[in-house]
């Protein structure tokens, strides 16, 4: 079992709609709008790194999204 949590910057204005998306992804352990240098964080459970690839992958298509950083769970 692999937990990311993922940093994410959006476009002005576009932190919500983003989170609206994140929100319907099915591993989707948690998700928030946050204050000050990102503009929203997710909480992902998945099998294996393949699958965080996968997801992660599939956020940064997202219209919005700026960019990411991806943090790893041991």
């Amino acid at each position: 079992m692999v937990t990311a949590y993922i940093l994410i910057v959006t476009e002005v204005g576009k932190e919500y709609d983003v989170v609206r998306k994140l929100k319907e992804m099915k591993s989707t352990v948690e998700v928030a709008v946050v204050y000050g240098e990102y503009d929203a964080f997710v909480k992902f459970t998945v099998g294996n790194l393949k699958e965080l690839d996968a997801i992660v992958t599939e956020i940064r298509k997202i219209p919005g999204i700026i960019r990411t950083i991806t943090l790893i769970s041991s």
